[in-house]
This record gives C-alpha cells, sequence and structure tokens, in this order.
C-alpha cells in the first residue's frame, strides 16, 4: 500500500520552539524545534535517552519545560496538564499501556467520560458510541471483550479509539509497535494511514527504520538531546537514518563465524502445557540447544512461545513432558533452582518479569546475586561493592544516562531498562540463556551491540534460546531455526540456509522441512 500524501504544509498544526527541559544538571532537551502539518505522520528518531519521549510529554502536559513555546493550531497554549492536551486536541498513546485490565474494551475507552441517563451510566449508548467510533476509523474491536483477555496489538487498538473517543486530532504513539507481531505492524500502518487520511495528524517516537520509511512523511532526528535534522522520509535511506542519529555507521549485518556444536544443554521433550484460559497450548512440543549454538524460534504471536519460555523459565507449570537441563529433568521446578542449574533469561516483559522498578539500577543488575560473597557479607549488602560492578556493566553496555546506577530503574527510557537487563544476564555467565524479544525497543545501534553480546555468548560456548517476532533478526542471528506452529515445532532449518517464504509458510502451518 502506498503512502498516501495529504500533508497540508501550509497548516502546521504543532510548532514547538526552543524547548530546554532539565533534570536536575542532565538536560535532556536542548532548544529543541518540531513543525507538525495537518495531515501528517512525523516520526521522532533518536537513540534511547536521547530524549524523545521526554520532549513527548512535555506536549502532553506531563512534564513542564524549563523554557519554549508550544502553538497548537497557530496559537500560544500552556500546556500543563494532559486534560489541557485532551483539550486542545492532543491525544497520547504510552508504550506501556495505561488500561484497567479486568475492566471491557467499551468500559476502558469511555472511563472518565461515560454518558448518562439521568443519574446512572447510559453503558448501552457508550457500547454504541464505542462501536460508531471503532468502525469509522477500521479498528475492529469486541466491546465486550475484557482488556485482560485480548492481545497487545489489540490493546493499542483500544489506547488509540481511547483518544480519539476523547477528540484527538494530533495523536502522539510512543514506540507503538515494540510488542507488537509483524502482521499487527502492518496492521497499524493502515491504521495510521486511514487516521491521516481523514485528516489527524500523526506524531511517531520509534526507533525502527524501515517503519519510518514504510508510513511516515518526514522525521526529526535528536541525539543526545539535541535536533541533528528534519528530513523527508522519500529522500533518506535507513543507512543516512541511523547514521544520522548514532552518529557513525552502523552494520546491519551480523559478523557470525562457523564452528563446532558441544554437548546438548537445553533438551524438551514432549512438553505439554495450558494458556491462561486452561486450554491446551503446547501439544508435544520437542526440541534441543546445544552448547555454542543460537536456536532461534520463528512463529506468529500465541503458537506457544509465551508459554514455552514461561515453563523453562518456571513461571508457569507443565502438564507433561520433560524440561532438561544437561541431563537433569527440572519440569516445573522453581525460578531460583532453574538460575541455581545454568538458566538465565532475557524476559519478553522488562516492566512486568525483568525489573524491579522502584529499585535501583544497581540493585537491579544484582537481584539474582545478591546472596553472592561480591556483593554481601552477614546478610548485609556491600553496596559501594555493588555500585561499582552496576557502574562497570552501565560503561559496557551502553547504559544511558551514565550516572544513573543510584536512580530507580522506573525512570530510564524503556531502551534503556532493556540495557540494564541484558547486561545483568549476560555477566550472569549461565551456561543457557533465553532471549525472548531481546531488542525490543532499541535503536538500531543498540541492536547492533545487543547481537554482538548475544553472538559473543554463543562463541563462548553457551546455548541460546532466541525467541523474537523480529524474522529478520532470528534469520540473521540463528544457528538452526524451529518454526513453532499450534503449540508444536513444525520445521527446522539451518540458519544459513533460512529462506522468508518458506518461514512464513511454516510460520502459517502450511509446510514442513527437516533439518
Amino acid at each position: 500500500m502506498a503512502k498516501q500524501r495529504n500533508v497540508d504544509l501550509s497548516t502546521p498544526v504543532i510548532e514547538m520552539r526552543n524547548i530546554v527541559k532539565k533534570f536536575g544538571d542532565f538536560t535532556a532537551n536542548d532548544g529543541i524545534d518540531l513543525t507538525v502539518h495537518k495531515g501528517e505522520i512525523h516520526a521522532i528518531l533518536g537513540e534511547n535517552g536521547a530524549g524523545k519521549s521526554t520532549l513527548m510529554n512535555i506536549l502532553y502536559g506531563l512534564y513542564r519545560p524549563n523554557s519554549g513555546e508550544i502553538r497548537v493550531n497557530g496559537k500560544p497554549v500552556d500546556i500543563d496538564s494532559p486534560k489541557k492536551a485532551i483539550e486542545v486536541g492532543i491525544g497520547m498513546v504510552h508504550q506501556h499501556f495505561m488500561l484497567v485490565q479486568p475492566f471491557t474494551i467499551t468500559e476502558n475507552i469511555v472511563l472518565g467520560m461515560e454518558p448518562v441517563k439521568g443519574v446512572k451510566l447510559d453503558m448501552a449508548t457508550a457500547r454504541k458510541n464505542v462501536v460508531e467510533i471503532s468502525e469509522k476509523y477500521g479498528l475492529a474491536i469486541d466491546p465486550d471483550a475484557k482488556v485482560e483477555d485480548i492481545s497487545v496489538g489489540m490493546q493499542q487498538r483500544v489506547e488509540i479509539l481511547k483518544a480519539l473517543y476523547r477528540g484527538a486530532d494530533i495523536l502522539i504513539l510512543d514506540e507503538p509497535t515494540a510488542s507488537l507481531t509483524p502482521q499487527e505492524i502492518q496492521a497499524l500502518i493502515e491504521i495510521m494511514r486511514k487516521l491521516t487520511a481523514d485528516g489527524k495528524s500523526i506524531i511517531l517516537i520509534t526507533h525502527k527504520l524501515k517503519e519510518i520509511k514504510a508510513s511516515a512523511d518526514y522525521c526529526t532526528i535528536i541525539r543526545l538531546g539535541k535536533l541533528i535534522d528534519v528530513v523527508n522520509v522519500d529522500e533518506v535511506t535507513e543507512n543516512e537514518l541511523a547514521a544520522k542519529m548514532v552518529g557513525r555507521n552502523v552494520t546491519f549485518k551480523v559478523e557470525k563465524e562457523e564452528h563446532p556444536f558441544g554437548d546438548v544443554v537445553l533438551q524438551i521433550e514432549d512438553l505439554h502445557g495450558m494458556d491462561y484460559r486452561k486450554v491446551e497450548i503446547l501439544k508435544g512440543l520437542s526440541l534441543q540447544v546445544r552448547e555454542g549454538e543460537i536456536l532461534g524460534i520463528a512463529g506468529i504471536d500465541g503458537n506457544g512461545q509465551t508459554e514455552l519460555v514461561e515453563i523453562i523459565t518456571g513461571l508457569r507449570k507443565a502438564t507433561g513432558g520433560k524440561v532438561s537441563v544437561r541431563g537433569e529433568n527440572l519440569i516445573n521446578a522453581t525460578p531460583r533452582k532453574l538460575f541455581n542449574k545454568g538458566v538465565s533469561s532475557i524476559p519478553a516483559d522488562r516492566q512486568k518479569h525483568g525489573l524491579v522498578l522502584d529499585f535501583t539500577v544497581a540493585e537491579n543488575m544484582i537481584l539474582q546475586n545478591y546472596r553472592e560473597p561480591q556483593f554481601s557479607k552477614n546478610g548485609f549488602l556491600k553496596k559501594d561493592a555493588i555500585r561499582a560492578f552496576a557502574g562497570e556493566c552501565a560503561e559496557k553496555y551502553d547504559v544511558r544516562p551514565r550516572n544513573s546506577v543510584d536512580k530507580p530503574a522506573g525512570t530510564l527510557s524503556g531502551g534503556n531498562q532493556q540495557k540494564v537487563i541484558i547486561a545483568r544476564e549476560v555477566e550472569n555467565n549461565k551456561d543457557l540463556l533465553i532471549a525472548v524479544n531481546p531488542t525490543r525497543g532499541l535503536d538500531v545501534g543498540a541492536i547492533e551491540y545487543v547481537h554482538k553480546y548475544i553472538v559473543d555468548q554463543r562463541n563462548k560456548g553457551k546455548a541460546v534460546l532466541l525467541v523474537s517476532f523480529e524474522l529478520d533478526e532470528v534469520m540473521s542471528l540463528s544457528d538452526r531455526i524451529d518454526v513453532i506452529y499450534d503449540g508444536r515445532i513444525v520445521g527446522s532449518v539451518p540458519g544459513a540456509e533460512a529462506d522468508e517464504k518458506e518461514l512464513g509458510l511454516m510460520m502459517a502451518g502450511g509446510g514442513r522441512h527437516e533439518a
């Protein structure tokens, strides 16, 4: 589907002029300008911690700038709260959704703006209004489904509808594709095009160059809090965008030498397990990962990947089968026992399973190892040793800002939170590393580093199980690719021979090929 060009360059809907935002001595935004026009998809590109989300949080009223001016539709405005942002037609969909899980889709969309009949809530009218707005913008939803039962992609639609229900003409989407499957990403791009065709304007915060090229009209590039450039997306390549973002040329190809594999580290045999609905989703899955091997799992979300990883890491009980590490069956063992037996993991949800957001970065770096003599003595933590270790990790893994080790992990950008987890799990130096969407929310420069560390683990003889919805990532990193469909491994191909069409066919249940 070609880009629709409905941009009216004579009509700026948003003008941010010379925006400065400081947090103590740290300058997050250093005199940034941004102009967005009616009917435009405008991308904001920058490394993790470059100041993109800070700038948008200012526009949405979550932060106050130290200096600068904001104009909406040509008029100066003082946006001192999200309520004020909504009043002037600005809506924001945050990277981590703000939905009430037990509520229905309708209840979430109208929350705080419920129609009433007399003194009672009029949920019939609310439901009718939600259906009308969803049909108008092609955002198909089940108005009666509970949020806790729907996919991440569907939750995002709910957040977009919530903003549209409140009258938003300007939508800020913060890392909207970070948790989506390729199919959901394509659906989102088409939704964005429909919205701009209807005269809405969209500001897209993202690291993903392919998506910028596929969807955006213009792109503002920020580096280390400063404005670097504003470009017409059709006139630049992905490589040029990447170089402007990180200030150097970026290698997209993963360098990986051939080498022999060793003994089997992880052996899964005839694994069975249930999903959250108590419906069987793993139906006799078997696989193995050897020393010095990266085994990639390719599949469309919902075919058992989540349950597989949760069983291997002790977060979910299997109903049958074997999970053996170094020949010892550890099925349904506790997370602590699995960790002690050599299993470390980069989880899919960094905020739910990866970090304690109220703990400092330093404390998060030693979550599993705080009992080690290096970090504690007689039940007391060695705070200087912990800080020194965390400082070394922050330097090695490029966690920004550098002086963040004493700050709560929740204050870091999403990408830098991911770097903290990767630093911790790689430094744990276990026999098996399970990496689930390890580059989710990372910029291309950081992705390059993460891929290097994963390959380093493999080169050191570790076994790596890679589960990623980024097919490009699976194909470029994996020594061998197993395809999961309907709770089973339906095919296996050597990474060097992987073909995107063949993998796609197997991922849809349409083919079988044994390595």
